[in-house]
């Protein structure tokens, strides 16, 4: 979603001043984060080697891929060693490009521009599950047109012997004159996306991959699309359930929440559940959700600000502002995660079977 509403530094400051110096954020762990130095370089382990979540949300390796900047979106190759996510810069992505650490002969390197992005409006990346296509949102120029497209499309990357082989635009029926962005894919192949309608109303499409092509894509209905807008959906790989953000429901915690619709082997959704509080939040901006390959961690970015712990100033001055410009939760977006058990226990109970 290209809307974007990020707090401003002050009001995180005030609000935490005025809490005394407690976290505004509930239900969340909020590290002390310094500026990383050469530490980085010694990074093993899954993750990052970062400290594994539990089912309090925290967030996801703190001055390496959180940092002051705006970072969103996340996708992870099958084998752990490839984490890609998108770096922001402007609050209408004046700047913008996916973002990629790599772990090589057991190390991490630092995040760098992937190979493929930092011409043009890159955004959203999406791994298929079985790590042989990688889709993406981008402005880039259609091959052979000298000027970027203006709008949004899906864009999609073959895995070759060398790495990710070139951007080629998926073209209808799934691109359109609209606008088309945040994919994510089952394992069958099914394409799951957003397509911005008439005063921006947004939904969720599905285009089923059949004989080697999309079919045309069909809106999903009001379980899914429950919302007056609706965007960036990530459906589970065996399309068992779909995280959802959306805005204008009476449940909503405020703004835009974080939410799950489940769906049966028949194809039939449940009502869609709010993720609750620590994962919505009453203030800031919630528009990313992702589920590791493993299924084992829920990814999701949000823009609540706050200011650590131990690190409130009595009164700011340049100093404190310009460090916690270069720190996360400074009100920019951050990428968070927690156990994905917090979406398992919201699944309905099925219902039991009728008496013979």
């Amino acid at each position: 979603m290209r809307r974007v509403r990020f707090r401003a530094l002050w009001v995180g400051v005030i609000a935490c001043v005025t809490a005394s110096a407690i976290s505004c954020s509930p239900a969340v762990d909020e590290p002390v984060v310094e500026a990383r130095g050469e530490q980085f370089y010694e990074l093993t382990g899954d993750y990052l080697g970062q400290e594994l979540p539990g089912l309090t949300p925290k967030l996801f390796a703190p001055g390496i891929v959180s940092t002051g900047l705006s970072e969103r979106d996340m996708a992870i190759t099958p084998d752990g060693n490839e984490i890609y996510y998108s770096g922001v810069v402007g609050a209408n992505h004046n700047f913008s490009a996916i973002l990629v650490v790599k772990r090589v002969e057991g190390r991490w390197s630092k995040p760098e521009v992937a190979p493929f992005s930092g011409h043009f409006m890159d955004l959203e990346p999406a791994i298929s599950p079985d790590g042989q296509r990688f889709f993406f949102l981008s402005n880039r120029p259609l091959p052979g047109a000298e000027e970027s497209l203006g709008g949004e499309d899906i864009w999609v990357m073959e895995r070759t012997a060398e790495g990710w082989g070139a951007p080629s635009n998926l073209g209808p029926p799934v691109n359109s004159e609209a606008p088309e962005f945040f994919p994510s894919v089952t394992r069958d192949g099914t394409l799951y996306f957003t397509r911005r309608g008439e005063g921006r109303s947004e939904m969720i499409f599905r285009s089923r991959w059949v004989d080697g092509a999309y079919s045309e894509p069909e809106e999903l209905g009001s379980e899914v699309n429950s919302g007056q807008t609706q965007f960036n959906a990530f459906i589970a790989p065996d399309e068992s359930y779909l995280v959802v953000c959306v805005w204008g429901r009476d449940d909503s915690l405020g703004g835009v929440d974080y939410y799950v619709v489940f769906r049966s082997p028949d194809d039939v959704w449940s009502a869609p559940i709010n993720l609750g509080e620590g994962i919505s939040m009453v203030e800031g901006a919630e528009w990313s959700p992702y589920v590791s390959p493993d299924g084992r961690y829920f990814f999701f970015m949000s823009s609540r600000a706050t200011i650590q712990e131990g690190h409130s100033p009595e009164r700011l001055d340049y100093e404190d502002m310009q460090r916690l410009h270069a720190l996360p939760m400074n009100g920019n977006s951050d990428i968070w995660w927690v156990d994905a058990e917090v979406i398992a226990r919201l699944r309905p109970e099925a219902e039991p079977a009728s008496a013979p």
